[in-house]
């Protein structure tokens, strides 16, 4: 749903409704972005960042209080060398450049996903973002990084069966027990998932956490995604009916 609406009245509306809680974001159309413009699709990846850096601020300012960003799949390793070269000089830049800002923010960074395939460069970055801010109290941001649904829920399998080896126990696992095992045990599941670049699926992302999300999608680039959208995404969030499977 696209509000008509301009945004300074769909901020009045959002500062007097419900926000969601955990925003998680798809963050596609970096590549055809830039191809549009006959541009590398670097150079896309680029922009990219300049638009977390604005969500993030934006998220913050209107009371979100965990950002999800899918930043990096398992499957993104199948792209060419040089444009996953590329990726993963990325979170060693944001961080470098937007290290202040966190700060200022109060923004706690957090991570999701296979930290241990990632190169050191980028776990080094993470590592140090997220001990930066670990004692801030405001918005947490979680980046998911060569993170893969499938790959989290056997992780999660895996784990739970050589639990149930080492105690003698073999009994039954209940939905609240089988989240403690997965990356988000921290935090609640997403209340809205936003993807951008007019594709209309998961992509194996969150598969267990957003059973009963609402999902927004927009035919925006992720380059061009602006406050005024996350402004409509949320409009559009506030005005659905979330049953939970009752009446």
């Amino acid at each position: 749903m696209k509000s008509d609406m301009s945004e300074v009245d769909l901020l009045k509306i959002i500062e007097n409704d419900r926000i969601p809680g955990h925003l998680a974001i798809i963050m596609d159309g970096n590549g055809r972005w830039a191809q549009e413009r006959g541009l590398p699709r670097q150079e896309g990846h680029r922009q990219g960042v300049e638009t977390v850096r604005d969500t993030v601020r934006n998220c913050s300012d209107i009371g979100i209080k965990i950002l999800t960003l899918f930043a990096f799949s398992t499957e993104n390793w199948k792209r060419p060398a040089r444009e996953v070269n590329y990726l993963m000089g990325l979170p060693e830049i944001y961080f470098k450049t937007e290290l202040p800002e966190l700060m200022r923010n109060n923004v706690q960074v957090r991570m999701i996903g296979d930290f241990q395939k990632l190169p050191g460069k980028v776990q080094k970055a993470v590592r140090e973002g997220a001990e930066a801010t670990k004692n801030n109290t405001g918005m947490v941001l979680i980046f998911a990084l060569n993170y893969g649904a499938r790959a989290e829920i056997l992780t999660a399998v895996n784990q739970i069966v050589n639990d149930a080896v080492q105690k003698n126990d073999a009994g039954r696992i209940n939905e609240k027990q089988f989240t403690k095992y997965l990356y988000t045990a921290d935090w609640p599941d997403p209340d809205l998932l936003i993807r951008t670049s007019g594709e209309k699926r998961i992509s194996n992302f969150l598969l267990w956490q957003l059973a009963y999300s609402e999902l927004w999608f927009t035919d925006v680039y992720w380059p061009d995604f602006s406050r005024k959208h996350l402004l409509e995404a949320v409009y559009d969030y506030q005005n659905r009916k979330r049953r939970f499977g009752k009446v």
